[in-house]
């Protein structure tokens, strides 16, 4: 091909356009393949109409989305099209491109080329660039006359369509492949009359499905030049009901008792259990979604670097399992956020969770893992089989056994015992030495060995405990306070020095160690372990002297000396020291302010992080939180 290249100002799209779905208004990408399953269709922003296509490029997938059409042999054609991001891509297979580096709002990319001799068709494409996050495009077209007797032969109709899986409110279908005389580029799957998905494999997921519903599913082919199948033969699946089964261990039964010498807040049990149970029914309320379809659901992060976090999901999937019996709806939420998880694995190690999701629901970021978020999905999948057993669509128990194993072999470092930070950080010399104290989980350390067997967890916990209290001795002996990170963990751990990570407070109690009282709190709550107790302890006895009794006095960052790193109240700093509080008999007055300072603190619908923690703090200092 011979072609010339230019970026041009906004203007006007030519009449003539040869491509199918140029501004995917269909709602689906008919017409249009994606690398990797990372294209998608958005609703905002769009240049033109109300749909637009989303690529959400990778550390190993730029997403590219191509469209194969006829065309006549040494012809002149314009391709054009806008686009939205950084570094996005438009051109032509075995031709020319052209591109722009940065484009905060649509901007117009046009690339000219003409024809081989015996050329017939010409497949086209966008794309845009690895690690620079989701581009945007739309009205794109294909200025030219058509090829001559183009292909007009439909693909073959798909074969046996048939439900492999099913809940309360999704149907996973599969089919045998079509065929067609040049190529089956996508598979158009029809719930009665509406099609519902587009996908270039031949399997997919229907969600947003009523429960306990017959639906009857077909599914039809479509090859480069917008030919389509006749319909497959139709199968009709009914959604599974909701399930009636009790839980095991509904909220407000207090089967499992606290440890000697711990106590809980003080006034009428089922009065303070009510008042968790309205708080969680905001927290729900505000953050539980189901933007994206495929029978998800997913917590919402609004203030995080993200849409969707591994973090989110694994306290959302923790609450969920532990408000059975206040919510008769619990499990179904449950099995649907864990459905996002399953859906999500991490590029790395498929049994982990991609840490981070974008408006579209697709992994971003080279779709790695983060051990926080692992961790807590892991317990709550343990919480789970507890709460309602393993053998509904889910096998809890299993898949609770098969992450565990995962976050062993990738996110715990062999040579030290301690967690990384994901399974992006094994065998990273720089990172392998950097651990953060909010993932020391003593408590999820002792679920993991009972639910493996494996001795080996005995081995982390006791590694995590021993270094917990080091830091202490060493470097916060009068405060207890533990950093946000840790470095050196291979040769004499300390404190971080200045930003190893996130901010110049990486080695200052801020907003990760924030939730340490809470985290270390639990075990001691529930296990009466000496050492978890002696930690959380320290901490409790500093922060009451240092405010004086009053929760406002509580600052949003500590040095470990105890002084303010950070001035400004957050519940995401007040609220764990109620469960350090609650480990201590002679801090009831003390623990009933805080709970007083919660119940007084509405939620911050803007506030994932804050208000997850604050809803988990309040389950545990009224003596609902129970061991996996």
């Amino acid at each position: 091909m011979g072609a010339a290249a230019v970026l041009t100002a906004p203007g006007s799209a030519q009449a003539a356009n040869l491509l199918t779905n140029p501004g995917f208004e269909s709602g689906s990408l008919s017409g249009w393949s994606c690398s990797g399953g990372l294209g998608s269709v958005v609703s905002s922003p769009v240049r033109s109409g109300t749909k637009a296509l989303a690529g959400a490029a990778g550390a190993s997938d730029n997403a590219k989305c191509t469209q194969t059409v006829a065309v006549q042999p040494n012809t002149a054609y314009t391709l054009s099209g806008w686009v939205r991001g950084n570094y996005v891509y438009l051109g032509v297979t075995g031709g020319s491109s052209t591109w722009t580096a940065s484009a905060s709002e649509y901007t117009r990319l046009t690339v000219s080329f003409t024809t081989g001799a015996s050329q017939t068709s010409a497949e086209i494409y966008l794309n845009g660039w690895y690690g620079q996050g989701t581009y945007y495009a739309d009205d794109v077209a294909l200025d030219g006359p058509g090829g001559p007797g183009g292909d007009t032969e439909a693909p073959s109709a798909p074969g046996s369509v048939r439900s492999t899986a099913k809940t309360s409110s999704s149907v996973t279908l599969a089919w045998n492949a079509a065929t067609d005389n040049v190529g089956v580029t996508g598979y158009d799957v029809y719930r009665g009359s509406t099609n519902v998905t587009t996908v270039t494999g031949t399997s997919a997921t229907v969600g947003s499905l009523a429960a306990n519903t017959p639906y009857s599913f077909t599914v039809r082919a479509r090859d480069a030049a917008g030919n389509t199948s006749q319909a497959s033969t139709a199968v009709s699946v009914t959604t599974d009901p909701v399930s009636t089964t009790g839980p095991n261990v509904p909220f407000g039964s207090h089967t499992f008792p606290y440890a000697a010498g711990t106590i809980k807040v003080s006034g009428d049990q089922a009065a303070n259990d009510a008042k968790v149970v309205a708080y969680y029914q905001q927290w729900k309320a505000a953050f539980v979604r189901s933007d994206c379809g495929n029978g998800w659901s997913a917590i919402a992060s609004p203030d995080a670097d993200h849409p969707y976090v591994a973090e989110g999901q694994g306290y959302g999937l923790t609450i969920l399992a532990t408000m059975a019996g206040a919510d008769p709806n619990a499990r179904t939420t449950f099995d649907a956020v864990l459905k996002y998880v399953l859906d999500h694995p991490s590029s790395i190690d498929p049994d982990l969770h991609a840490a981070e999701q974008n408006t579209a629901c697709q992994s971003v970021n080279g779709g790695d893992s983060a051990t926080d978020g692992d961790l807590e999905i892991a317990y709550a999948l343990l919480l789970a089989d507890k709460q309602w057993g393993s053998t509904g669509t889910y096998d809890y128990k299993a898949l609770g056994v098969k992450r565990i194993n995962a976050i062993k072999r990738s996110e715990v470092v062999a040579a030290t015992n301690l967690t990384n930070l994901g399974d992006w950080a094994l065998g990273e010399a720089q990172w392998e030495t950097l651990s953060r104290t909010s993932d020391w989980l003593p408590g999820h350390f002792r679920a993991f060995k009972k639910a493996t067997g494996d001795t080996a967890w005995d081995t982390i916990r006791d590694k995590h405990q021993t270094l917990v209290a080091n830091l202490q001795s060493q470097y916060a002996p009068s405060t207890g306070l533990l950093p946000d990170f840790v470095i050196n963990t291979t040769t004499s751990p300390r404190p971080a020095t200045g930003q190893v990570l996130e901010s110049p407070l990486d080695g200052a109690y801020s907003w990760n160690a924030c939730r340490d009282p809470w985290r270390i709190g639990v075990d001691a709550l529930t296990s009466g372990d000496s050492r978890s107790l002696a930690a959380v302890r320290t901490m409790n006895g500093w922060i009451k002297q240092t405010t004086g009794g009053n929760p406002d006095n509580i600052q949003q960052g500590y040095r470990l000396d105890g002084t303010v790193a950070e001035s400004g109240s957050s519940v995401a700093f007040i609220a764990p020291f109620a469960v350090a509080a609650a480990t201590d008999p002679g801090s009831q007055a003390w623990l009933d302010a805080l709970w007083n300072k919660l119940n007084a603190t509405p939620l911050d619908t803007s506030s994932y992080y804050g208000s997850s923690i604050q809803l988990q703090v309040m389950i545990a200092i009224t003596g609902n939180h129970w061991l996996a």
